[in-house]
């Protein structure tokens, strides 16, 4: 069944962002007086995600500056849990893929899996901090509060889910989830900064087109972590953006990806029942996502939350990479194999499309929307029959005249 022409349209959304994010971070650093902190010669870690968020080349290059301005030698470290199949070489490349290189970033990679054992938590997990980051001088944990796609209350990702599964590598991560994820990362960063270097946290927050927006440095310790996480995550959800539409015959996904969400696809953008069940809100009745993003090396979990997808897709999967990050996640009481499951596989875009648009049996016009990712939702496009819902939202512009999708001559969009 062949998918009705589309229309392109601009949401207005929250966008006011910081100017110079290299800057900022410099100067807020030397207002926390950072050189009473960083003695010369001192080797000082800085944490890397393997989200890619806003402003994180500036924000990593204006660590390094402040850090060498008070005397010390800054080097990154991967922080990134069993991400890029839980190798040192696999999160070095996630951060190439990200834009680190010794021209966007005026520091060394020091990537390891091996950890040292701090304790235990209260909440059971034994607590786990990367090597090099134990042997560093002085970390500085740097992260982006933002909600999760699983939770979007009181903690959700921030500095305390960087402690916790960021700098406890794969070992961390896994007991984090064993023993209840949302208890250990309120209970793991109470061992981690009492009994590590830790000498600031630095938190972004995201406007809705995935720049830096709000900034804040804060004192290594817990106390400041865990305020500073609950008081952002209020402030992250009024840039969150979704789609304003409750129910959809096909959602159609340009791209997914780890670095655009855990999920790959944000729950909170297509629906928490495909991973949990209960009210189909928003109900959205076939998901086809066409493509990995690169950054994701291979790692797909989130793919099984779809309902179809293409053979290209399907080929940029690293089976051992997802099932590794499956394998960690997993919690007691749960299983994670959904989210790393082969949804059935189409050879181009238009079959993976057309068909379906066919399965979910529209009853009239069908209500159909195309977006690049569930993290870019400033624009997308969409068919005829959402003409009314989307001319009575303000915050909604069409922008252009329905047009079909064009193929190529093997079927594909791109």
């Amino acid at each position: 069944m062949a998918v009705p022409p589309l229309a392109r349209v601009t949401q207005k959304l929250k966008t006011d962002k910081i100017g110079d994010v290299r800057k900022e971070v410099r100067v807020r650093l030397a207002g926390a007086e950072i050189h009473r902190k960083v003695k010369p010669g001192d080797r000082i870690a800085i944490t890397c995600s393997s989200r890619g968020f806003g402003g994180f080349i500036d924000l990593l290059a204006g660590i390094c500056d402040a850090v060498r301005t008070a005397g010390g030698e800054p080097f990154l470290l991967p922080s990134m849990g069993s991400h890029g199949g839980a190798t040192p070489e696999g999160q070095e490349e996630i951060l190439r893929r990200l834009g680190v290189n010794e021209d966007s970033v005026p520091a060394s990679v020091r990537a390891t899996m091996d950890t040292i054992e701090l304790g235990e938590a209260s909440s059971g997990a034994v607590v786990h901090l990367d090597k090099f980051a134990h042997e560093a001088d002085g970390i500085i944990v740097l992260g982006r509060t933002t909600t999760h796609p699983e939770n979007t209350e009181g903690i959700a990702s921030g500095l305390l889910k960087m402690t916790t599964v960021g700098l406890g590598k794969q070992r961390g991560a896994q007991e984090a989830h064993r023993n209840g994820l949302w208890e250990s990362v309120r209970a793991v960063p109470e061992v981690t900064l009492a009994k590590s270097k830790i000498i600031f946290g630095v938190t972004v927050v995201e406007n809705a087109l995935r720049e830096a927006a709000m900034l804040e440095v804060v004192p290594g310790d817990y106390r400041a972590f865990r305020e500073t996480d609950e008081r952002l995550l209020d402030e992250a959800k009024k840039y969150a953006a979704k789609l304003p539409y409750s129910f959809l015959d096909l959602l159609i996904v340009d791209e997914m990806g780890k670095n655009i969400s855990g999920t790959g696809m944000d729950l909170n953008v297509i629906g928490k029942w495909r991973m949990s069940g209960g009210e189909k809100k928003p109900d959205y009745r076939r998901i086809v996502p066409l493509s990995l993003t690169s950054e994701s090396l291979g790692n797909a979990i989130g793919l099984g939350l779809a309902d179809f997808t293409t053979r290209r897709l399907a080929e940029q999967v690293d089976q051992q990479a997802t099932l590794i990050n499956i394998l960690t996640a997993t919690e007691p009481g749960e299983t994670n194999s959904i989210e790393g499951g082969i949804p059935p596989i189409f050879e181009n875009d238009r079959e993976a499309i057309e068909v379906p648009m066919y399965s979910a049996l529209p009853s009239g016009d069908p209500k159909v929307i195309r977006i690049k990712s569930t993290g870019m939702l400033d624009e997308f496009w969409i068919s005829s029959a959402l003409i009314d819902q989307t001319e009575e939202n303000p915050c909604l512009t069409i922008d252009g005249s329905f047009e079909l999708l064009r193929f190529d001559a093997a079927g594909n969009l791109f």
